[in-house]
């Protein structure tokens, strides 16, 4: 059984004119030769995804017990969501049920997006239905959503960032594969490399992207919970404990002693998730393809695509990026 499919009320309301006066009046330039990005609040957007990120800032509300995930895209967010609804809704539907939703459903159908789904194709969601704890993801900057997300509610945010080389090479397979961009021109590599390094791209630039949430994970813990791809992967059965602390649903004793924790490990494996039927076939709201989101699952593979001029561009931005802020991926 899938989370429940939002219903929609005020049908339009994201192209009223405030929001299309502002989104006139913002930088603007040319992406993959078939789009614009235009730049919000630090970071750069296509327009229907900067809409729907406006339209979210504007009509949405958080509960206290809502939970976000934020990730700049290509960086574990369908793992993520997998082990996080897994997390939340363990009593609900307990590890090894026939009927858990994520054996039937893609991820991305559990979790949705603000900006891809939710607020995406001029629509205002009527989300009155939903149980807590309410799960959403975004690709945007957490915070572009509104002062209530950081100071007025006592929402959580996850946070998952990856390494820049082996998150560009995933953006690289990944981009051509979406239904929005299939038609589009051919981009190449050094193309698609110079955007991502100059910070020019969709939901860029990353390094800001990634600062942004570690800097307010450090100054509010208990708030926001930064992680890394290759954390999870280096020690998952350690993350999911904690990510189940953090949340404030840890892991009883009896879930101990019933290896409750590496059962959702070996649920939400990418081993165990890409062979599951659900992903093998069918597309996301946004035009993934779901066998797409499972392409490859393990760190290093920018070593593969990436010439070594490529790998110390990176290296170094990251380098001078984070090593003031004492952040190492």
């Amino acid at each position: 059984m899938a989370a429940t499919v939002p219903a929609y009320a005020g049908e339009g309301e994201v192209g009223n004119q405030e929001i299309e006066s502002l989104i006139e009046s913002l930088p603007k330039i040319p992406f993959l030769r078939k789009f614009h990005c235009y730049k919000y609040d630090g970071f750069w957007y296509v327009e229907n995804h900067l809409r729907a990120v406006l339209s979210c800032k504007k009509h949405f509300r958080f509960q206290d017990s809502d939970i976000l995930l934020a990730s700049f895209p290509k960086c574990g967010t369908t793992w993520l969501k997998a082990i996080v609804y897994t997390i939340v809704n363990r009593q609900r539907y307990p590890i090894g049920s026939d009927d858990h939703p994520l054996l039937t459903n893609n991820p991305h159908a559990l979790v949705h997006y603000f900006e891809i789904d939710l607020y995406g194709n001029n629509d205002v969601p009527d989300l009155s239905n939903m149980h807590a704890p309410r799960l959403f993801a975004t690709h945007a900057s957490a915070l572009s959503l509104g002062d209530e997300v950081k100071n007025k509610s006592g929402c959580k945010i996850i946070y998952i960032c990856r390494n820049p080389k082996d998150c560009f090479v995933s953006l690289w397979h990944f981009l051509p594969k979406l239904r929005a961009v299939e038609a589009a021109t051919t981009v190449s590599l050094d193309e698609l490399f110079d955007s991502f390094c100059s910070g020019v791209n969709a939901y860029g630039p990353f390094w800001d992207h990634v600062l942004e949430h570690w800097k307010v994970s450090l100054a509010m813990p208990e708030k926001v919970m930064f992680l890394s791809y290759e954390q999870i992967i280096e020690q998952p059965d350690h993350y999911v404990k904690k990510i189940a602390e953090f949340l404030g649903c840890p892991f009883s004793g009896v879930e101990e002693d019933e290896r409750v924790v590496n059962g959702i490990v070996k649920m939400c494996s990418f081993t165990h998730l890409s062979q599951l039927e659900a992903n093998k076939s069918g597309r996301t709201q946004r035009g993934a393809r779901h066998d797409t989101l499972f392409r490859c699952g393990v760190i290093g593979d920018s070593n593969n695509l990436l010439s070594s001029d490529m790998i110390n561009k990176i290296d170094q931005i990251t380098q001078d990026k984070f090593s003031p802020y004492g952040l190492k991926i």
